[in-house]
């Protein structure tokens, strides 16, 4: 009998029962020559390893087994390649029914048992029982490498071994997630009054130790009374800016600056991205990191999609914005746009579209300062929007009517159509206070009849926005005043930040 007939069981059922009487006649036993399903594993033995075949037969009927382990002597595969292998064989009766051959000569039986019977109803399978040598790293193609490098560990706040930050907890939870301020119930159930001028200062809250960013007043009504700052100093505060005005938690996630910081919809989790191009998602509760991601670029703005709180845009020091989606952890679309820096990213109205400011500046123009793209699509509309040669550090959509401004360096807010083609209005310009190359945020009130902006010399500016001019002027900081936004519920509450790390609550 051949050795390819015991390696590779390719014939038909009769055949197997012939062949498995032949290894049976040393020890009197043969195989049943039922229905068989045979799984055969392949290992070339090349590098000095002992590889094994096996030959799995199953039984319907019967539960008895048979195991043959054949070591085939070099010298007897010299001599006769064809002569009978159960002098070779020692039995060794198991079950499952199994045929175990290890064969030092692979490709001779490989090649015999493609030329022997009518292996199509067989499945074979490559399992190699050696290890790989050392030095050797499996070969791992370019779109997987990719996929790993961008794609970010899950943490789940369940678990034990999920990460956190190191957080400061000056209140316990009942006191800031699930409290409702006895001065905000009142407005809850009402329409927005008319925002007046602030005029006293509330609170003065200064434990930051480096500049602060951005600040943000929670997005959810009967949680509001949280403000949300972002700093230089590597830390993220959440404080109770409406009844006490003290620090409620700090969160010390990242090992850079923090540059962007944003509630979510919920209103329990904190999105943070910063110069160590590090993404973070927290819980507000717990410090327990939901989210953590290595990004490619350093992180200048973050934004969330208006309608879909799973879907934030993320753009920095690099050419492209990308969209991630916080259920896969995954960038999902890419906007590639020939600029070296992302300034601020502003949605329009239903998330369809957003305009993202760059510092792409030329001698005489700026066209790819303020570029409109489309969110599916990731396609661009337009980048002939603004052609004055400043960039624009900040970008604020008003809230009843399809008009947003940009901040400019020129010491001016510009106002623009939010319909297409985006035509600026050449006969409106709010002007009269002091960019001079700080990121001054400015910002429209609730009702949209204000618009307020910060400036480096430490004022803030509140201008009339139907007549563009200076209704108010506030000495608020010593130092550049970058951040200044309404709160979304109580009228003419205000909050400011500056560049020495102070913030304050006016009204």
């Amino acid at each position: 009998m051949s050795s390819s007939l015991v390696a590779y069981d390719d014939s038909e059922p009769e055949a197997e029962t012939e062949k498995a009487d032949d290894l049976g006649t040393s020890r009197q036993a043969s195989l049943p020559s039922s229905s068989a399903n045979p799984v055969q594993h392949f290992a070339p033995g090349i590098l000095s390893t002992k590889s094994t075949y096996e030959t799995q037969l199953t039984e319907n009927t019967d539960n008895f087994g048979m195991s043959v382990v054949c070591e085939d002597p070099s010298e007897h595969y010299a001599g006769n390649n064809n002569s009978d292998l159960t002098s070779y064989c020692r039995r060794v009766y198991s079950s499952p029914t199994a045929l175990r051959v290890p064969y030092k000569n692979y490709e001779q039986t490989l090649s015999s048992s493609r030329n022997s019977g009518n292996g199509a109803s067989q499945k074979r399978t490559h399992k190699d029982s050696s290890t790989a040598p050392k030095g050797i790293r499996p070969y791992i193609p370019k779109r997987l490498r990719q996929e790993n490098t961008s794609t970010c560990e899950r943490k789940e706040s369940d678990q034990s071994e999920s990460a956190s930050c190191d957080v400061k907890l000056d209140i316990p939870a009942e006191q800031t997630v699930r409290k409702i301020s006895e001065l905000i119930k009142p407005y809850l159930g009402s329409r927005y009054k008319l925002t007046e001028v602030p005029k006293s200062l509330i609170f003065h809250m200064s434990k930051h130790n480096g500049p602060v960013n951005a600040i943000q007043w929670c997005t959810v009504r009967e949680q509001s009374h949280m403000l949300l700052s972002a700093s230089m100093d590597k830390t993220i505060k959440v404080w109770d800016a409406v009844d006490t005005g003290v620090c409620l938690r700090t969160f010390s996630c990242h090992s850079s600056a923090v540059r962007a910081a944003q509630w979510s919809s919920c209103g329990r989790r904190i999105l943070s991205g910063g110069f160590d191009s590090m993404l973070h998602l927290t819980d507000v509760e717990t410090g327990k990191q939901i989210i953590s991601s290595e990004n490619e670029f350093r992180i200048s703005t973050l934004k969330f999609h208006p309608t879909d709180s799973n879907v934030f845009l993320c753009g920095g020091f690099s050419p492209e914005v990308k969209a991630w989606d916080i259920r896969i952890c995954k960038v999902t679309r890419v906007y590639k746009a020939a600029v070296q820096q992302t300034l601020d990213i502003l949605f329009l109205p239903e998330g369809k579209e957003f305009l993202t400011s760059t510092d792409a500046v030329s001698r005489d123009s700026a066209d790819r300062t303020i570029i409109a793209w489309d969110f599916l699509s990731a396609a661009k509309i337009s980048n002939q929007i603004f052609h004055e040669r400043y960039t624009c550090p900040s970008l604020a959509l008003h809230p009843r009517e399809s008009m947003f401004v940009a901040q400019t360096n020129g010491n001016y807010v510009a106002l623009f159509s939010s319909q297409r083609p985006y035509r600026i209005n050449k006969k409106k310009r709010y002007e009269g206070h002091k960019v001079e190359g700080f990121a001054v945020g400015c910002e429209f009130s609730p009702d949209g009849t204000l618009l307020v902006t910060g400036s480096s010399d430490g004022k803030v500016f509140f201008y009339n926005y139907h007549t563009s001019r200076i209704v108010r002027t506030l000495s608020a900081h010593r130092e550049a005043c970058v951040s200044a936004v309404f709160h979304p519920v109580l009228p003419s509450l205000l909050a400011t930040s500056d560049w020495a790390g102070e913030i304050k609550i006016w009204q």
